[in-house]
């Protein structure tokens, strides 16, 4: 029974990160709302229907690989992975409201950095604890990889000038 329970945890965690991305795309955050679709993409910017099905397997795996951490025996390095298991869950749920949400891709960019150093830190934590669970993050971290090249890459197709003067007034881009 605590096997399970332990189980539905982690799924429980990983879905609220997922949810808490999927209500800030009913909002204005919408791929399909106006204001993604005016920004500047790369080429290499998948359809948007690709996305849903590539993070729920990315959120399974992701699941798994923080619930073997979290069965193997109590060990320092068991502890450190599973705060870096947290701290890239966290770092992962504030990348939609960022981006979407409140239309800041350079913050988003910003979270996406962090996120990549987190989750590569949990993935090296996570090798000493259990080699499987590490390994069910690398396909994870491509993908981390690849979004922080297209997050970069939009970041500076659209970016407005630091300042540009209108008249006599100073306006600064928000």
């Amino acid at each position: 029974m605590r096997k399970l329970l332990s189980k539905i945890g982690f799924a429980m965690a990983v879905g609220a990160a997922a949810g808490l991305g999927a209500l800030t795309m009913r909002g204005k955050g919408r791929p399909e709302g106006r204001w993604f679709r005016m920004l500047r993409k790369p080429r290499f910017q998948p359809p948007d229907r690709v996305f849903g099905p590539v993070w729920t397997v990315l959120y399974a795996t992701i699941a798994y690989s923080g619930w073997r951490v979290w069965s193997r025996p109590a060990s320092r390095a068991r502890t450190g992975a599973l705060g870096l298991w947290g701290a890239q869950l966290a770092l992962n749920a504030a990348w939609t409201p960022l981006f979407f949400g409140a239309r800041r891709p350079g913050f988003a960019l910003a979270d996406l950095v962090a996120l990549d150093a987190a989750a590569t830190s949990y993935a090296l934590t996570a090798r000493k604890v259990d080699a499987r669970a590490a390994w069910a993050v690398v396909p994870y971290l491509a993908w981390l990889g690849f979004a922080t090249v297209l997050n970069t890459t939009i970041f500076a197709k659209n970016r407005a000038p630091a300042c540009r003067i209108r008249g006599a007034s100073l306006v600064v881009p928000s």
